[in-house]
């Protein structure tokens, strides 16, 4: 790959949102230096957007080859900035259409010459997929940067959004998992760029959905209550809800008047996520399948279906 000197504020390398465009021709996640348009602030000024210059940095490192190597050579300074004490949520659920988002929170220390209140400085965190920061396979910024609140001359206590939309943004998946955070500091007018790794960890999973049908209703004590329902998950590549195959899941019952569930029996899905089984019919109550959940996917419970048990 060749070396692109970026102009002012002109987009080096890709940004995430074009990310899935390049993968899909490529059927790689390396990127090439594209030059795209600079984009525009809110507020129609010469300085991109945050997000924008948000992912243009983290673009850079995950470009791979000579680019790389040449832009870094040649990168302005980066700003005077640490991040520590980075806490975030244990997981974050992403469907297939709604954006969801996730803060995080952490201390800025900085060099006494920056001003954190500044329109040319913005910092906030992000998350990335992979060992480290350098051989990072997928990112994920906010739409808007962190906002902080000083509290001495150097250090500042910082709170962050980070933004997903499934539709837009690139995701894979095999990127359902555990993912790592980061913090990133930006200088507009230096075009001076910080990025720090290896802050916290966070689960981004794919959504689930579990339903529950007991019948029939009523039935008389003894006879046999047949219990489907189905456990799916979202789809990241072609939005929709496809069955979670293999998965162990609870069928919990509750009797009438009580707020306990208790396991009647752990079966499995079949090959299209479906559940199907049997018990006998004893007292009133409401019957519900339970999914612990997996690293990738989220625990979910369906809701209880009731069931009238006569004499």
């Amino acid at each position: 790959m060749g070396t692109t000197t970026p102009g002012p504020f002109s987009t080096w390398g890709i940004s995430m949102r074009i990310r899935a465009t390049v993968a899909a021709v490529s059927g790689a996640l390396a990127l090439s230096a594209v030059a795209v348009p600079a984009a525009q602030a809110d507020d129609g000024s010469s300085h991109p957007s945050y997000r924008a210059r948000a992912e243009q940095a983290l673009s850079h490192v995950t470009s791979s080859g000579s680019g790389r190597t040449a832009f870094r050579a040649a990168a302005p300074p980066a700003p005077d900035v640490s991040f520590s004490n980075f806490k975030v949520a244990k997981a974050v659920k992403v469907g297939t259409t709604n954006h969801v988002s996730t803060t995080a929170t952490y201390t800025l220390t900085h060099g006494a010459d920056i001003d954190i209140t500044s329109e040319d400085f913005a910092n906030g965190p992000f998350l990335y997929k992979g060992s480290s920061i350098d051989n990072a396979t997928n990112m994920l910024v906010g739409d808007y940067p962190a906002t902080c609140t000083a509290t001495s001359a150097t250090t500042a206590d910082c709170t962050g959004v980070i933004d997903i939309d499934p539709g837009e943004d690139w995701l894979p998946n095999s990127d359902a998992g555990t993912w790592s955070g980061g913090g990133l500091a930006l200088t507009y007018s230096t075009r001076g760029e910080k990025l720090q790794g290896g802050l916290g960890k966070i689960l981004v999973q794919r959504n689930s959905k579990l339903t529950v049908n007991a019948s029939p209703e009523p039935v008389k004590k003894g006879k046999t209550i047949t219990v489907t329902g189905k456990l799916s998950r979202a789809n990241w590549e072609d939005g929709k809800y496809h069955g979670y195959t293999g998965q162990p899941v609870k069928l919990q019952f509750r009797k009438a008047g009580s707020s306990t569930y208790t396991t009647v029996k752990t079966i499995k899905t079949n090959s299209t996520g479906n559940l199907s089984t049997t018990v006998k019919a004893s007292v009133d109550g409401y019957f519900r399948y339970g999914f612990a959940g997996t690293s990738t996917t989220p625990a979910v419970s369906a809701a209880g279906d009731y069931v009238d048990v006569t004499s």
